[in-house]
């Protein structure tokens, strides 16, 4: 059985609810085994037992993770599979010397995958919550799979680490169980 490590970086632990208990529900019904932790109380250790991460997204005017991006600096070193959801993607983006821009969107919009990005292709509906996006311009050694000026979907050239801007846990739930696989 695999084993995800799921990374909550919500400021409130009421919006967990939110954007940390779907990714719950969703490895559950996979019947995929799964350890909670928030990343202010994340140790080198809890990687011992981990098949993958994912890093869950959070509310929309929460942006403490960023003042704590230090705190994510393991992600570099770690061979272990990474999925980053909204700000964890932007965490992935940091941690890899990207730049953030502002720019909200809310909301379901379609996306064009210009190729299998962990099951997602061609024409999609995603769901969008976030003010932040990372620039394109600063990622080097990241592909994009999605067409636009804001990117969706990435995954580093050379180790097994994802990101999505949009939200899979509400409109793309098999993209989560594609990537635990």
């Amino acid at each position: 059985m695999k084993n995800v490590l799921l990374i909550s970086i919500c400021k409130e632990p009421l919006h967990e609810y939110e954007f940390v208990k779907p990714i719950e529900d969703i490895l559950e019904r996979g019947e995929i085994s799964c350890k909670n932790i928030h990343y202010q109380n994340f140790r080198e250790e809890d990687l011992s037992s981990a098949d993958a991460i994912i890093i869950a997204g959070t509310s929309l005017k929460d942006y403490k993770f960023i003042e704590d991006i230090k705190m994510f600096k393991w992600i570099k070193n770690t061979k272990i599979p990474i999925l980053g959801i909204c700000g964890g993607m932007q965490i992935i983006g940091l941690i890899y010397d990207g730049k953030l821009k502002s720019g909200t969107e809310i909301g379901y919009f379609n996306e064009s995958f210009t190729e299998n990005f962990l099951g997602l292709t061609g024409d999609q509906e995603v769901y969008h919550l976030h003010n932040n996006h990372l620039d394109k311009n600063s990622l080097e050694n990241f592909k994009f799979y999605t067409k636009g000026t804001i990117t969706q979907a990435i995954k580093h050239n050379n180790k097994e680490i994802y990101g999505t801007l949009f939200h899979p846990e509400v409109r793309n739930k098999k993209l989560i169980l594609e990537f635990v696989k």
